[in-house]
């Protein structure tokens, strides 16, 4: 439990790093904002984020937000490459445990099955690619 607080605690503090990193703060002229007025504020950023990351000009949400999408890319096809290739292997090794006369025939299909989820993992980069890259977002 400790661990992963630990982990989320990692993911969300490099997140925040990076969005400070990539998104110039804003420039306030206004006076303090009550709880009620803050809130409406961020639910209108929240609504008008599509229309700033498309703005002309200096706007540095696409790169940012496709850093970030990148990492998630990666990231997730890495741990549900591993994790499924982890499971894969360790059956077959029961399987050849209880049976070891079709030893042959279980390693020809566990590597044909993890050819198949590293190919998973590649597509990941590949669109890790794109964004950081070759972005069709950025005009």
């Amino acid at each position: 439990m400790a661990r992963s607080l630990m982990l989320t605690a990692a993911v969300l503090l490099s997140c925040g790093a990076l969005f400070a990193a990539f998104v110039p703060p804003a420039v306030r002229t206004a006076p303090a904002t009550t709880p009620t007025q803050a809130a409406v504020a961020l639910s209108a950023a929240a609504l008008a984020t599509p229309e700033v990351a498309h703005a002309d000009g200096d706007s540095v949400w696409i790169p940012a937000l496709s850093a970030v999408g990148a990492g998630f890319a990666i990231g997730l096809a890495a741990i549900g490459s591993g994790v499924g290739q982890g499971i894969a292997s360790g059956r077959c090794i029961d399987g050849i445990s209880r049976q070891p006369e079709v030893a042959d025939d279980l390693r020809g299909v566990l590597l044909l099955s993890l050819a198949f989820m590293e190919s998973l993992t590649i597509y990941g980069l590949v669109i890790a690619l794109v964004l950081l890259f070759a972005n069709p977002l950025i005009k």
